[in-house]
């Protein structure tokens, strides 16, 4: 008895994912109950994603969900927000244009460019203002989540968006956007994505959710031979109810086809199907029987079980189903209609035999898709080259005639199309056309690939492309980190513009070049940023001439000519000015508060920068203005500034400014500014003695850096981690960091990098004895009467000071110092730069002036203090311990050394490993004399158990029932640190709970202590 083709092989139950929807049954009813949440399918092809997504349907459908849903699909990759697109066309695609903006209501204006055949025409809505590219994404996301969100407050809702390996960036940006909003809404995310299939784009979006601890993931695993067994039994079980599948599974025959599936749950159905249809397995005498496994005819891949498959179809559905391979794994009714020129019952026909050869599903009444991808693909593969590019032409031929109406919304198709079907003229058209839309739209990575098709097609038209499609398509390489691309298209755009005697385009590309090379090589980048110069001075554009100052005067910067980079930036600012260009203005202030900081004036340099956010706030330059917040947070005092006068912002205030950029970096996707922004709030949160939270957000933004190969910075990145491990005296780590960084500095050619990065080597050597590494460095990177006036100027002659005393020559050290503090921008009488101070107190105890050198000391305490730079409080507190101990005055000796080792062991404690922990205080302690008194500080730490100061004012404060953000608002540390502090409190004293803290603080009378 042969088994009927028309009865479906599918495994009616499913195996193997109890965990799985368990987990996605509690989702979903918290979901309805209002806690929103983000989940993420993963695994190989065919594993069983889109099937447990099915499940999670059924089961929302079952407690009152809306369900919106859609797929990606090879081609969406260069087709911007295809999968959105395909979810609101399904869920609006039975209402009129009319109904869709009623129900879009003022979020219609915002959603018209994304719905153009759905939504009136935008001359028909109230005009929204335009605005930068970025952001009108912006704002066509918070509509977008909007909608959602707003949906959901009607009736909970599943939105589902499968094969995301297929999605493009624009979408994945969106979906990124959407889940750090759902979080509180009954909104259930559903994500599928083939986890061996990840490209850079979803590998970001995936990693961002992870960082963010924004979505759960089940990651699908292949079933198990007993699971594989099973599952068989269950297919058999529904094609004969009287049948016991157990004999038949006996033997090899599970063997088989688990080995050849490695249980991939619709590999074992395609087999199954397969070997049922060469009368391999077969249903005779009421029983199930086999033959013998060397008469099988097993198909070696999906393939060949396809092939067998369509050998069973008639000639028309061949044709319908070949058509439909090449136009995609989702098809729609209507083109496939045009396409084969059937009526309609006639069609019905074809697709029903399609659906029973299990090769398509029905999605809705308009919409059939391919059951699995990789059907599609074997199907696809089936035909000739020649006859699919035939295909290709007649489908995009079709789709240009069908759409005619709406085709804005249909150009990533054509271009496709046209491109495979080698209709040269068309490709070029649509893909520039595609291409630009793409850019629109924020997604450079689909807009690479339409304008290389576009170039591809003016190639074999023998035409010249416009300088401006090579720009284009440079400008999306250089966003998606690709430089040499993005280099060779930039180039090529010069050199057309310049033949084609344009001077616009050509002062254009000559900027392009030079910011590219910025990040790589300075010397590069100054020529071409010289030569944009001097033809915008030819030019009669004054705002080109601005544009073109402010580059140079940011290179000028970086090359350690401050007064060069002043004057561009002064010059640009007026024109600007005189422009009224607002715009202009911002970006002048934002690159001066820069120049001012670099130049080692943070008192001007924070007063620019506060103008700058003031109108980028008003322009919603987002981007600009992450620029101009981590600039104001590093005036604030980093570790380069330690020779500088500080702005009067304080500690919470200025790592606010840097939480606010890393915040719009993350939501505009700005993995550049994020890697930026993380980096340089180590720097800040290092000499605060944040040392837990300072070293993670450095890795993170060197991980970052490395991941999108932007060297600038990777040096800052190890520069960081170098500045921190030398605070934390582990030395050999910092050397080895600071080494990559100062390699890395030269290869790009920057002064600034190279002498701030031999500021912090140099100290490194030193403390390593290694006198003769420390000279050489210093001497090759300054000149011996250069000026101090730049930051890394400024670095480089503190750690000459620091090596005259390590040759004993206080002499030289003081008159460093005093050349130093008489540079400084901003210092008066009133005020104190403690590092400085801490040097010239050690020049001067060299040279037996101790009067004055306690003064100064205290003068560097209090600052220190006021400022909240406890690593350096501590050194200068055991300075002052050694110069009263030095004149016998041995009580106030060890009232010095106590209040350093407090400080020592309260920075020791925020260190989340333990080996860590020790090494520090291990390497600290070592530069103390070596033989003290227990002080009262020690007594007083033995009678509270171990506990630093700190530790018993947080456990105080625990006692009077604060929660970690008052307590860190209240000592003027992060929420983080205090959390460590609580940790080492809970171990230290064997608890479990903060109430065991607080009634522990009362016994011991800390809580009514002044902390």
């Amino acid at each position: 008895m042969q088994v009927p083709i028309d009865l479906p092989i599918v495994c009616p139950i499913v195996i193997g994912r109890t965990a799985e929807l368990t987990a996605l049954h509690l989702l979903l009813e918290r979901a309805k109950s209002g806690t929103g949440q983000v989940v993420l399918l993963s695994g190989e092809a065919g594993i069983g994603k889109s099937r447990l997504a099915a499940e999670a349907k059924t089961d929302a459908t079952a407690q009152g969900f809306l369900l919106l849903q859609s797929q990606c699909f090879p081609t969406d990759r260069s087709c911007p927000c295809a999968p959105l697109l395909e979810l609101l066309r399904s869920h609006f695609a039975t209402s009129s244009p009319e109904q869709v903006a009623t129900e879009m209501g003022s979020l219609a204006p915002a959603l018209s460019p994304l719905l153009p055949d759905l939504l009136p025409r935008p001359s028909d809505l109230p005009p929204l203002p335009p605005l930068a590219p970025e952001h009108e994404k912006r704002r066509l996301f918070a509509a977008l989540a909007h909608l959602f969100l707003r949906q959901a407050t009607k009736q909970a809702v599943l939105l589902i968006v499968e094969d995301l390996h297929w999605s493009d960036e624009t979408s994945l940006d969106f979906l990124h956007f959407l889940a750090r909003r759902c979080a509180a809404s009954p909104l259930l995310v559903l994500l599928t994505y083939r986890s061996d299939e990840v490209h850079p784009s979803l590998s970001h979006f995936l990693a961002q959710l992870d960082r963010e601890r924004l979505a759960q993931e089940f990651a699908l695993a292949p079933l198990t031979q007993s699971e594989v067994s099973t599952m068989l039994s269950a297919i058999f079980a529904l094609r004969r109810a009287v049948f016991t599948a157990h004999p038949l599974l006996q033997g090899d025959l599970l063997d088989a086809m688990y080995s050849i599936t490695e249980g991939n749950p619709f590999l074992i159905e395609e087999l199954l199907k397969s070997l049922i249809e060469a009368g391999d397995i077969f249903y005779e005498h009421g029983h199930w029987q086999r033959k013998e496994l060397g008469e099988w005819h097993i198909p070696r891949s999906v393939q060949d079980a396809v092939e067998l498959r369509t050998a069973q179809l008639s000639e028309g559905a061949r044709q319908v189903l070949n058509l439909a391979a090449v136009a995609g794994r989702h098809f729609d009714f209507a083109l496939l209609q045009a396409l084969i020129q059937h009526d309609e019952a006639q069609l019905l026909r074809l697709l029903k035999e399609l659906i029973a050869a299990q090769l398509v599903v029905e999605e809705s009444a308009e919409q059939f898709a391919f059951r699995h991808a990789l059907t599609r693909q074997a199907v696809s593969a089936q035909l000739l080259v020649r006859e699919r590019r035939a295909l290709h032409r007649t489908i995009a031929e079709t789709f240009e005639r069908l759409y005619a109406s709406s085709v804005e919304a249909h150009l990533a198709d054509l271009s496709f199309h046209f491109s495979l079907a080698g209709a040269w003229e068309k490709a070029l058209e649509y893909g520039q056309r595609a291409g630009e839309q793409a850019q629109a739209l924020y997604a450079p990575q689909a807009a690479t690939l339409h304008f290389t098709r576009a170039l591809a097609a003016a190639g074999h038209l023998s035409l010249t492309p416009p300088a401006s499609l090579y720009r284009a398509r440079g400008l999306a390489y250089e966003t998606l980190g690709d430089f040499e691309r993005a280099r060779a298209d930039q180039q090529t755009a010069l050199q057309l513009a310049h033949d084609a005697s344009d001077r616009h385009a050509e002062w254009q590309a000559l900027l392009d070049l030079g910011l590219l090379w910025a990040g790589r090589d300075y010397v590069q980048s100054g020529d071409y940023y010289q030569r944009a110069l001097i033809l915008a001075r030819t030019m009669d554009d004054p705002a080109a001439l601005a544009h073109s100052l402010n580059r140079l005067g940011n290179w000028y910067l970086n090359v350690e000519q401050p007064q060069e980079a002043l004057h561009c930036h002064q010059e640009a600012l007026a024109t600007f000015q005189a422009l009224s260009d607002r715009r202009g203005k911002a970006a002048t202030l934002d690159l001066l508060g820069m120049a001012s900081f670099l130049s080692g004036d943070l008192i001007q340099g924070t007063t620019s920068c506060q103008q700058a956010i003031v109108l980028l706030r008003e322009l919603d330059d987002r981007q600009r203005l992450i620029s101009s917040l981590v600039t104001l947070m590093m005036c604030g005092g980093v570790y380069e500034t330690e020779t500088l006068v500080e702005a009067s912002v304080g500690f919470a205030d200025s790592l606010h400014f840097g939480e606010q950029a890393l915040k719009i970096a993350g939501e505009i996707g700005s993995r550049s500014d994020e890697a930026h922004t993380l980096i340089q709030m180590a720097m800040y949160l290092g000499p605060h003695g944040e040392y837990a939270q300072a070293l993670e957000v450095a890795q993170r933004g060197l991980a970052i850096a490395e991941e999108i190969e932007h060297r600038q910075w990777m040096t800052a990145g190890h520069r960081a981690l170098g500045a921190l491990y030398l605070d934390l005296l582990a030395l050999s780590e910092a050397q080895q960091h600071l080494e990559q960084a100062l390699a890395l500095a030269q290869e790009v050619g920057s002064w600034n990098w190279i002498r701030i990065i031999s500021g912090f080597l140099a100290p490194t050597y030193l403390l390593q004895h290694d006198e003769a590494s420390a000279d050489s460095l210093l001497t090759a990177a300054l000149e011996p009467d250069a000026v101090m006036q730049t930051l890394g100027q400024r670095l480089v002659w503190a750690a000459r000071a620091g090596l005259a005393l390590a040759h004993d020559d206080p002499h030289l050290a003081l008159h460093i110092t005093d050349q130093l503090l008489a540079s400084a921008v901003g210092l008066s009488s009133e005020s104190s730069i403690p590092r400085l101070a801490k040097l010239r107190g050690e020049a001067l105890i060299k040279l037996k002036q101790a009067a004055e050198a306690e003064t100064i000391l205290q003068d560097a305490r209090t600052t220190a203090l006021k400022h909240g730079l406890r690593p350096l409080l501590w050194r200068i507190c055991l300075t002052q311990g050694k110069l009263a101990h030095a004149q016998r005055r041995y009580e106030e000796a060890e009232r010095h050394f106590a209040e350093a080792q407090e400080l020592l062991e309260d920075l020791a404690s925020s260190l989340p490993d333990q080996t860590f922990h020790q090494h520090f205080l291990h390497h600290a302690q070592a530069l103390f004399p070596r033989t003290r008194q227990p002080s009262a500080h020690r007594l007083a730490k033995k009678i509270f158990e171990g506990l630093t100061e700190r530790e018993r004012a947080v456990a105080a404060l625990i006692a009077r029932g604060k929660s970690n953000r008052e307590i860190a608002d209240e000592l003027g540390v992060t929420p983080g640190t205090i959390q460590t502090h609580v940790s080492s409190i809970l171990s230290k004293l064997h608890f479990s709970s903060r109430t065991q803290i607080a009634v522990w603080a009362m016994e011991k009378g800390l809580a009514n202590e002044a902390v």
